[in-house]
């Protein structure tokens, strides 16, 4: 239930403007999922959603969007990491539909030497990694959390 929750408020902030707790729940209504105020501020909160403002006004953004705070990695993997697999040096993540970008944002964002690059799509997150050792080092380190 949390994961499809979180990943239907990525998906909220990412297609259009949310202003606030109260935009944010009539778009999670929209698609039968029911929230109350507290549930929304602890997702915002280990989503790492920031208030991001230009000259149309504040609305939600991921850290990314706002260019200073990050998401924290272990929350988000705790919370939307539902696979870990690979080969060589190539690392396939599942994560909660819809939530693959802010998982690779954070990924990103921890600068770990093992990961060359990642990509991500909509429910996967490809990590490309130096080597063999180096992707079951990083792996290691996701299914941990």
């Amino acid at each position: 239930m949390k994961p499809g929750r979180q990943a239907a408020i990525l998906r909220a902030i990412r297609d259009r403007r949310i202003r606030n707790q109260d935009e944010l729940r009539a778009a999670l209504a929209a698609e039968g999922i029911a929230a109350t105020q507290a549930t929304l501020s602890r997702d915002i909160h280990e989503l790492g959603l920031v208030k991001v403002s230009d000259a149309e006004g504040s609305f939600y953004g991921t850290g990314t969007d706002a260019g200073a705070v990050r998401p924290d990695l272990g929350q988000l993997a705790r919370t939307l990491l539902l696979g870990v697999d690979g080969v060589g040096p190539l690392l396939v993540l599942r994560t909660a539909a819809g939530s693959a970008g802010a998982l690779t944002a954070a990924i990103d964002a921890a600068g770990w030497p093992e990961v060359i690059g990642t990509l991500a799509g909509d429910d996967t997150v490809l990590v490309v990694t130096r080597g063999p050792r180096e992707r079951e080092a990083v792996a290691g380190r996701l299914r941990r959390y």
